[in-house]
């Protein structure tokens, strides 16, 4: 359907972007300056720093787009018949579906302000953050050794023609 190499050199990129949002979030509703990494942004609310209702709001902005550009990855992985990788990739969309499907009715999203500070909620969010971190640079350089495998694939001396290759000196 599409060449191996555009498939892993799109998987570099989605992947790229997700840890660009997890690394530095943007929110782009209040203002064009960056707020700042997600793991930052929730430290400061554990040491009061930040205003709950406003960190909620800058984590809750990502989390469907974060969704649906991961599950359209594992979707094109699938399409193209890598399924080792896809199969690689379904806990962590099953994980972000998870997230979505748990948040109770009347919550803001996965991130909520009135429930944040109970029940240790900040230390748990950090630990989410930390393992999809670490999956996300995991399978990116999974992606960047599949992406230089399917460009090495190619014969790029063009052996099967009948021209003889002369190299002059």
């Amino acid at each position: 359907m599409f060449p191996e190499t555009l498939v892993f050199a799109l998987a570099l990129l989605i992947t790229g972007a997700i840890l660009f949002l997890l690394i530095y979030y943007v929110s782009f509703s209040k203002s064009l300056v960056p707020t700042g990494s997600t793991l930052i942004i929730l430290s400061d609310l554990e040491c009061d720093y930040l205003n709950a209702q406003e960190c909620c709001s800058k984590l809750n902005f990502w989390s469907i787009p974060k969704l649906a550009v991961h599950g359209f990855l594992t979707f094109l992985l699938l399409i193209h018949g890598n399924w080792i990788l896809c199969l690689m990739n379904l806990p962590m969309v099953g994980w972000l579906v998870y997230e979505q499907y748990r948040v109770p009715a009347g919550n803001i999203g996965i991130y909520d302000p009135a429930e944040i500070h109970n029940r240790g909620m900040v230390k748990k969010h950090l630990r989410d953050t930390m393992i999809g971190l670490g999956f996300y640079l995991i399978i990116f350089f999974i992606y960047l050794y599949c992406m230089i495998i399917a460009l090495l694939k190619g014969d790029p001396i063009r052996r099967h023609e009948e021209e003889e290759i002369v190299t002059e000196f």
